[in-house]
């Protein structure tokens, strides 16, 4: 039995952590109905055979639901962590000095092992070496081919293991670690939509990446290192998406920096046409309460304000004690904003020049005639999804219906500002163009008899990158008799 759903009542979209507290096809589904348009599968945790039936249960939604469902794979990334320590843990006091060397003895409070040979290679005099997310700081004073004498310049306990961050070099890593290629591997042979890159530093880290998915997904770059600063719009102009990684990039960074640097990445993301997401502690406190707190509701308003295309829930969704409940309280925060008089003044704070092309020129004005005639909705026929792209850049007032005959192309759309992705037969010509987008338009609920909606598409039929024509539509009332299919 298929259950039909609402067009949602925001265009930001809400992408939402699947764990130990939303793995099961019930709360999966739940969670969808409270708003979730996308889920992330987090591949740092679990093993990939647990995965498989996360997977089946996403795209289970589609045939009880009737829509695409999307999944976004986030690898986990090179890892740097310190090694072991005799009793597990040492105290390291303030101002004494501290080493990190190749030897692979158990440590105490003077050494440790790091068993990360490309470290000693890259690290300078003076350079930051965080611990434990930053809650212990050391500065190197000097260094060889093995061994990295530190003062510890703000001290505290250290385990086992625990992580490592080098936010004052580029760590010539290898993006891609044995885990990461497996992992990628099995998310493209399962069929997932996006596949998120962690720890990107330049734009060559994308590459191999690119490579290994073969098109088989869109590709994510999540950016939580200050190094990818440095080269933002090359990182952003070679991937597919851009997600805006808030707890490494704190942990590397001031925390005062961050704000600034999330609405720079959002800015550069919608300037070059791709989806960006804002993540990481968006709701924290509702891992244990059933209720935010007014500052974590004002951050996720600010993203909204920016125009993010999504926003993203981690532990709150995938291990908190309310993650039904997160993803409502999102999707409030997002009908609230948008709601919001001075919302399309703000959104539009971010000036988008578009390219000389006949692509641009019509995404451009589709959202220019649907403000003038007070269009109910923007229709695009598309195959790879760069027509949606385009349109979504521009921050349209009203829903953005995408079609088309490619299922892929309907579950990457997911992440888009505004989209609302169909997959659907082909068609063959003009009038046939203009006859689905008016069924579509009104059997989903995004235009009623006596609306006006744009068609977007391209001739001919069927090619990529063929768009240009947009036409301007009234629908009527008897639109959908005879329509069966």
């Amino acid at each position: 039995m298929t259950k039909a759903i609402s067009p949602r009542a925001r265009k930001v979209r809400i992408l939402a952590t699947l764990g130990p507290a939303s793995s099961s096809p019930e709360m999966i589904a739940k969670l969808y109905e409270a708003g979730a348009d996308a889920f992330r599968i987090n591949m740092s945790h679990g093993d990939q055979k647990s995965k498989i039936a996360v997977i089946e249960a996403i795209r289970a939604l589609e045939k009880k639901y009737r829509r695409p469902s999307t999944i976004l794979a986030d690898l986990q990334g090179p890892k740097l962590r310190v090694g072991k320590f005799a009793d597990g843990k040492v105290e390291l006091k303030t101002g004494s000095t501290f080493i990190l060397d190749r030897s692979k003895e158990p440590g105490d409070a003077t050494r440790v092992e790091l068993p990360h040979r490309e470290i000693f290679a890259a690290i300078e005099a003076g350079a930051r070496l965080l611990l434990d997310d930053g809650k212990l700081v050391l500065r190197v004073t000097s260094h060889d081919a093995d061994v990295i004498v530190t003062e510890v310049v703000v001290g505290g306990m250290l385990s086992n293991n625990k992580g490592l961050n080098v936010p004052d070099v580029v760590v010539p890593m290898a993006a891609l670690t044995a885990k990461d290629r497996s992992d990628l591997a099995f998310a493209c042979e399962q069929g997932v939509d996006w596949i998120a890159l962690s720890f990107v530093q330049r734009p060559e880290d994308l590459a191999e990446a690119r490579k290994l998915i073969e098109g088989r997904a869109a590709l994510l770059a999540k950016i939580e290192k200050p190094s990818a600063i440095d080269r933002l719009e090359e990182i952003v102009e070679m991937c597919d998406g851009v997600m805006v990684a808030r707890g490494d990039l704190g942990v590397e960074l001031p925390p005062e920096s961050v704000p600034p640097l999330q609405k720079r990445i959002i800015e550069v993301s919608r300037r070059l046409g791709r989806p960006v997401v804002v993540a990481t502690q968006m709701l924290e406190s509702m891992i244990t309460s059933p209720s935010p707190t007014r500052a974590e509701v004002s951050d996720v308003a600010t993203a909204i304000y920016d125009g993010a295309d999504a926003i993203m829930l981690s532990a709150e969704s995938a291990a908190g004690a309310w993650p039904t409940e997160s993803v409502a309280m999102m999707d409030a925060i997002g009908v609230a904003v948008e709601r919001d008089p001075s919302h399309g003044d703000r959104i539009h704070f971010t000036v988008i020049r578009s390219d000389p092309t006949t692509a641009d020129a019509i995404a451009e004005a589709a959202k220019t005639i649907a403000t003038t005639v007070s269009a109910a909705a923007i229709i695009c026929f598309t195959l790879s999804g760069s027509t949606a792209r385009r349109v979504a850049r521009e921050r349209p007032g009203v829903p953005v219906m995408v079609l088309t005959p490619k299922p892929e192309t309907a579950r990457r759309s997911g992440l888009l500002w505004g989209a609302y992705p169909i997959h659907t037969k082909d068609v063959a010509s003009f009038e046939e163009m203009v006859a689905k987008s008016k069924r579509m338009a009104l059997r989903h609920g995004l235009a009623a008899a006596g609306d006006r909606v744009i068609i977007i598409g391209g001739v001919p039929f069927g090619t990529p990158g063929s768009t240009n024509v947009l036409h301007v539509v009234r629908i009527v009332g008897d639109e959908l008799k005879g329509y069966a299919s």
